[in-house]
């Protein structure tokens, strides 16, 4: 090889090629981004009294949180980001606005206990989210530990919307709410198995009663659809209590931890 050939290619290995910068997915972000809003717009809606439209935000971000990583898979953008991203729209639609839309509602009037129980249920809430994201590995994917912090989110939105069709004030049902608030909150982290509904794929054909069934669901939703709500929520946040006395009666292990692990930073979340 010419010796003018040979300097060419030493020229061109020394040649430092830039890293292509790795961008961000739009679609499942921005369906984040709306879940996110949509807690943020039930914050203001409490501050300015619209608790209706707050507990109605609450519902919004729900449908969009379930929304964003099946966006993600189908379109094969899952990320890093996008999962960080996901977990603090969570903590801010599940946790900040229920705490501030109940405090708001109900617990002013009752001064440190009020606050102290809108803080109980914003801090299991932080605390539900931070060991999902630890324990995604080695928890059985058919279930979750402790309460979902949005099924929790439902329980305080639903009864808002309940009583607000009834023309109950907050201050009448301040003690029910306190209660109600403590289960939410403390339910998300207990170790309770509450089925996650991952393993139910919509592309398995069905029975007929089956979509007969869900028909009038739909049609029973419809026509209330804040008791339809609470009532379904509510058995949700029950059902994991069922599940654990079940598999006790049954001598059943009652963890949802598939896996064992040694680590000794992970043995206090299990």
């Amino acid at each position: 090889m010419p010796d003018g050939a040979d300097s060419e290619l030493v020229e061109l290995e020394t040649i430092v090629v830039p890293k292509r910068r790795k961008g961000l997915y739009v679609l499942p972000n921005m369906v984040t981004l709306a879940a996110l809003f949509a807690g943020f717009y039930s914050i203001v809606m409490a501050m300015n009294g619209r608790f209706d439209m707050a507990a109605i935000g609450v519902f919004c971000a729900m449908v969009l949180d379930g929304l964003d990583g099946r966006v993600a898979r189908m379109t094969n953008t899952q990320s890093a980001f996008g999962e960080q991203m996901d977990s603090l729209s969570d903590m801010v639609s599940f946790g900040a606005a229920p705490a501030l839309i109940a405090y708001e509602w109900a617990f002013r009037g009752l001064g440190r206990w009020g606050w102290i129980a809108a803080f109980v249920y914003c801090a299991c809430a932080a605390l539900r989210l931070a060991r999902f994201n630890v324990n995604t590995g080695v928890v059985d994917k058919r279930f979750f530990q402790g309460l979902p912090s949005p099924a929790a989110a439902a329980l305080i939105a639903g009864f808002i919307l309940v009583m607000a069709e009834l023309g109950v004030k907050g201050p009448q049902v301040q003690w029910p709410m306190f209660a109600l608030a403590l289960f939410a909150g403390l339910t998300m982290v207990t170790n309770l198995p509450f089925y996650s509904f991952k393993d139910v794929s919509v592309k398995k054909s069905v029975p007929f009663p089956v979509i007969v069934l869900l028909a009038l669901a739909i049609g029973a939703i419809s026509v209330d659809p804040a008791k339809a709500l609470l009532g379904l929520f509510g058995a949700y946040g029950l059902s994991g209590y069922v599940v654990y006395v079940w598999r006790r009666y049954k001598g059943e292990p009652t963890s949802v931890i598939s896996t064992s692990t040694d680590d000794p930073d992970e043995r206090g979340l299990h």
